[in-house]
């Protein structure tokens, strides 16, 4: 199979986000993308985008960003902020009912790799995010979707290298964000992937592209 043609994508200004859409547009694909703040995608990665601005809590912007589309990547995240949220789970919530609405069945979703963890292992700083996390988790999984849950761990500036993909827990420490960012729009096109929740990391030998 070959990679989504149409792509909407939440959270493309983010870290991963960026990576992504940086993808997807090396690859032919036409992006478009939700954003609260379109100056905070690079002027480089714009120019090349259908930009909606808007949120993602209200239906009506997520709707638009979806219609049309072959496939959804997501991306959400709050940066640093740690307190508890609900955003990124009402963000899932709309989109997923985008989807359906509209017909859109192909998704990818990053999630926190603290998923894997025993809940008691989690540090205590980031047990109100995770919370969220594992709502848009529950949202996804109950979604009927083709989706894929990309759950890596910490992320780095590296250079793309070898990765390794992992159903069910963590292959590794940790994933360049360039090559997270190639995976969250080739797992699209990996019927292998879906319903899978994906741990991702790049390791010393050839991992499962």
């Amino acid at each position: 199979m070959s990679i989504p043609r149409k792509i909407a994508i939440f959270g493309a200004s983010g870290q991963i986000g960026i990576k992504a859409t940086e993808f997807a547009l090396e690859h032919g694909c036409q992006v478009r993308a939700l954003l609260r703040d379109p100056e905070k995608l690079p002027e480089a990665l714009r120019s090349k985008v259908d930009v909606v601005k808007g949120d993602v809590t209200k239906e009506e912007d997520v709707k638009a960003t979806v219609a049309g589309q072959d496939a959804v990547v997501v991306t959400l995240g709050t940066r640093n902020d740690l307190k508890p949220t609900t955003v990124l789970s009402d963000g899932m919530k709309n989109i997923v009912a985008a989807m359906k609405q509209q017909g859109v069945q192909l998704v990818s979703v990053c999630i926190s790799a603290f998923l894997f963890y025993e809940p008691e292992k989690v540090p205590a700083i980031f047990h109100a995010l995770n919370a969220d996390h594992q709502r848009m988790y529950d949202i996804l999984k109950e979604s009927s979707l083709k989706w894929i849950a990309v759950l890596p761990p910490h992320f780095t500036d590296e250079p793309s290298s070898h990765y390794s993909v992992k159903h069910g827990s963590s292959p590794g420490r940790a994933i360049s964000k360039q090559d997270l960012g190639a995976f969250m729009i080739e797992s699209l096109s990996n019927p292998e992937h879906y319903g899978q929740t994906c741990g991702i990391a790049n390791t010393p030998e050839a991992g499962d592209k």
